[in-house]
């Protein structure tokens, strides 16, 4: 398992960015699943499906795999399996408040097209 800290990237990588909101809010909702927020996470993912191709997907996790890259940022464990980290190096996730923009949002530097509810993607 690799990993990285607030202190910066690994060597070789591109470091996906948390912002303090998205963090809070990830935490929080962790600690109401009672999970341990030192082990547990928020798992990034990319899977096929969409109209552009591809979509994200984030789920909680008990704890990263062996091959999982691990970031931590503002207290939040971000776990991303080799599948997807060329799909997401360079992100930031976000998380927006409001009647109309609640919900995680990842912000991605290797997106070429989207559709148009921003839901899914092509590189």
């Amino acid at each position: 398992m690799s990993s990285t800290t607030e202190s910066g990237p690994e060597p070789g990588g591109e470091e996906i960015a948390v912002t303090e909101a998205a963090a809070a809010e990830a935490l929080s909702l962790l600690e109401d699943e009672d999970m341990d927020t030192d082990v547990a996470g928020l798992r990034l993912f990319v899977q096929q499906g969409g109209c552009a191709g591809l979509s994200y997907g984030m789920r909680f996790e008990f704890e990263p795999d062996e091959d999982d890259t691990v970031y931590e940022h503002h207290g939040l464990r971000v776990i991303v399996d080799p599948a997807s980290i060329d799909y997401v190096e360079g992100s930031v996730l976000d998380f927006e408040g409001g009647l109309q923009g609640e919900g995680f949002h990842v912000q991605n530097p290797n997106v070429v097209s989207e559709c148009g509810c921003g839901e899914s993607f092509r590189t």
